[in-house]
């Protein structure tokens, strides 16, 4: 495969996936959230503290035009991308709550159907939530409890980490998005057994910071954790694991059913990325945490910068210097 690394470059520079996540900065200081909480804005869940370990709340919406294109996947998703980000903080899932408006109860029923199959397969209860059926346009949100032993945070890579990157290749995209789609079809405990690598490797000690693969693909959920942790990162593309004939641009910047980035020793990265393979899911080290604060794509000797989130922060949060 040629790439042309310059022009690869400049398309995610420019992908509206990444360049979206912007929007957090001005939302969180509306709403005076600050690096003072418990664990700062910018990840996948909040904390709260609990007696005896952490709980963890998040919540997802999803774009109208999706709902309307794709309903009962929309739905599935609400489950799914939920669990994934309990997951990605080191958590187990307890219980989900949707909000769902249609017009009419026909156009209601395939996203509920979607959120009931996904809810049965991931043996996570749905024990309430909003409902309005009398507009004129179908939306979504669905809002999740998760507790955690020991957290896995976005503001957890140290200097000298390796950048493990776990994706589930057994699938297919969903098109027209670019949604890797590999659950659906999956048999429930896999998917169940899946989500547990998460919590085990934080219980284990073998990594410490993590972060679901969400919209804006491998690299802008890789510039997320890289800014969140204060640290920079080259991102081998010969490494990132990845289905053939799939084009790099469009793989990079693919939201993946089971994808995660994982921030580990180097000297725990093989048993993180065995961790992995044990399950059949494809992981690999893609590259070292540094001080630099850019995150970049090399290839071959060639290097291109995507971002230096120091001179232009993607999130704009309160950031924290990197441990080393």
């Amino acid at each position: 495969m040629t790439i042309d690394l310059a022009e690869l470059a400049a398309s995610l520079r420019d992908n509206k996936g990444i360049n979206g996540k912007q929007d957090i900065a001005a939302v969180a200081a509306s709403l005076g959230l600050s690096a003072d909480m418990p664990v700062p804005v910018g990840d996948d869940c909040a904390v709260i503290a609990a007696e005896d370990g952490h709980l963890l709340f998040a919540i997802e919406g999803f774009m109208n035009e999706f709902v309307a294109r794709d309903p009962w996947f929309a739905g599935w998703c609400g489950v799914m991308v939920n669990v994934s980000d309990v997951a990605a903080m080191g958590g187990r899932p307890i219980a989900v709550v949707d909000a769902v408006w249609a017009d009419g109860e026909e156009g209601a029923a395939p996203v509920l159907a979607g959120l009931r199959a996904a809810a049965r397969a991931y043996g996570v209860p749905i024990v309430g939530g909003h409902t309005n059926v009398r507009t004129d346009r179908g939306q979504l949100s669905v809002a999740i409890l998760g507790r955690a032993d020991k957290l896995l945070t976005s503001f957890g890579a140290r200097l000298g980490d390796m950048l493990i990157v776990a994706i589930d290749l057994r699938g297919r995209y969903r098109e027209p998005f670019s949604n890797w789609e590999a659950a659906t079809d999956a048999p429930p405990a896999r998917l169940r057994t899946d989500l547990e690598i998460l919590p085990a490797l934080a219980e284990a000690g073998l990594a410490h910071a993590a972060k679901d693969i969400s919209q804006g693909g491998i690299v802008g959920t890789t510039i997320m954790l890289a800014e969140c942790s204060g640290v920079g990162i080259d991102i081998d593309l010969g490494a990132v694991p990845m289905p053939p004939d799939v084009p790099m641009e469009r793989w990079l910047t693919t939201f993946p059913s089971f994808g995660y980035l994982i921030a580990t020793r180097p000297a725990d990265a093989q048993a993180v990325v065995d961790r992995f393979a044990e399950r059949d899911i494809a992981a690999a080290a893609v590259g070292c945490f540094d001080g630099s604060r850019e995150v970049a794509i090399s290839l071959e000797g060639r290097r291109e910068v995507i971002r230096n989130h120091a001179a232009h922060p993607l999130l704009g949060l309160p950031r924290q210097e990197a441990a080393a």
